[in-house]
């Protein structure tokens, strides 16, 4: 079963392995197989579960919201996100200001079948709206019922900052950043995590796996397997092209013989080793089949110790991205029409 972890400095528990929905529902895989795959992962003991307003132009959240319908609500930790553009993709269907929000989470709720979510996050940084005015509707949000908490989603260290600021002045909580993490993406170690824990905020990753690269599947001077992430714009190409680097791939499979010794599958390793860093409250991970999910979860509670620490480190050294200043080239400076 699945480990849990304090959200945040706050009394909220989420489990450490996290479904979230982002390239699968309402889009690459077909609903039943989608609802499937949830009853699955609840079966396996994950209660928390992540998706946002834009995956697949909403439909990844009404997937949701089907397949969780006849659970306890208050059994499941449901978050959801808003500023990407969604519906008609009208002037104001975007970014966070307090129309967009208030907007976005009335038809969130609706389409997830709920009153409230759990974590309520802003997917990225508006730079065309006054933090003021995105908090004050966050806090109104929370006053409302309609979410419990607020998280962001890929913050710089400095907004992290600011956003806590604003959100104890307005007496709620900002608990979590949703940051891409994994053994080749490391830009959120040198000052976003700093800045988190002296703030009292977790780390709910995405990408732990490396858009799959971390399960070794793609190999040095190969073409990419078919059906595979990497050959599906609908399931982020363009994200795993970064690391089908040549030098990436080769260090990659120098993992292989650490994860058997560890006792450990490739995806299981990568997992466990982002939950290492304790301020890491959960992997996101995804699946398009149950099975996938059954080797995920077996990650949780595992334990790394120095030597394999150290042996990742080895196997990998000269291709780990870990540039902090690449935390502040993630939000758009305008927003995204």
């Amino acid at each position: 079963m699945v480990n849990y972890r304090y959200l945040g400095n706050s009394g909220f528990k989420i489990s450490e392995i996290t479904y979230g929905n982002w390239v699968t529902h309402g889009s690459q895989v077909e609903n039943d197989k989608a609802i499937d795959t949830v009853r699955a992962a609840l079966e396996l003991g994950i209660t928390t579960f992540d998706t946002a307003d834009v995956y697949a132009n909403t439909a990844a959240e009404s997937v949701l919201g089907e397949a969780l319908k006849d659970e306890r609500r208050e059994s499941l930790e449901i978050f959801t996100k808003v500023y990407f553009p969604t519906g008609p993709k009208g002037p104001n269907d975007t970014g966070l200001s307090r129309k967009h929000i208030m907007d976005s989470i009335n038809g969130s709720l609706k389409r997830l079948g709920t009153d409230y979510v759990d974590l309520y996050q802003a997917h990225r940084y508006d730079y065309e709206t006054p933090i003021e005015e995105t908090f004050q509707a966050f806090a109104d949000v929370v006053r409302q019922g309609k979410a419990l908490y607020i998280g962001v989603s890929e913050w710089t260290a400095e907004q992290l900052r600011e956003g806590s600021a604003l959100a104890k002045d307005l007496g709620i909580q900002l608990i979590s950043n949703q940051p891409q993490y994994s053994m080749l993406w490391r830009v959120i170690e040198g000052k976003v995590v700093p800045a988190s824990e002296e703030l009292g905020i977790s780390q709910i990753v995405w990408s732990p796996m490396a858009q799959g690269v971390l399960s070794g599947k793609y190999l040095p001077g190969q073409p990419v397997p078919e059906g595979s992430r990497a050959t599906d714009e609908k399931s982020g190409a363009h994200f795993i092209k970064s690391f089908l680097d040549e030098d990436v791939l080769t260090a990659v499979q120098n993992l292989k013989p650490i994860a058997e010794q560890a006792g450990l599958t490739m995806p299981q390793l990568a997992i466990a080793w982002v939950l290492q860093n304790k301020n890491v409250a959960a992997a996101l991970v995804g699946a398009s089949r149950p099975e996938q999910l059954a080797d995920s979860v077996k990650a949780s509670g595992v334990v790394l110790d120095a030597e394999v620490m150290t042996a990742i480190d080895q196997a990998l050294s000269g291709v780990v991205q870990d540039d902090a200043e690449d935390t502040y080239r993630v939000s758009p400076k305008t927003r995204v029409a």
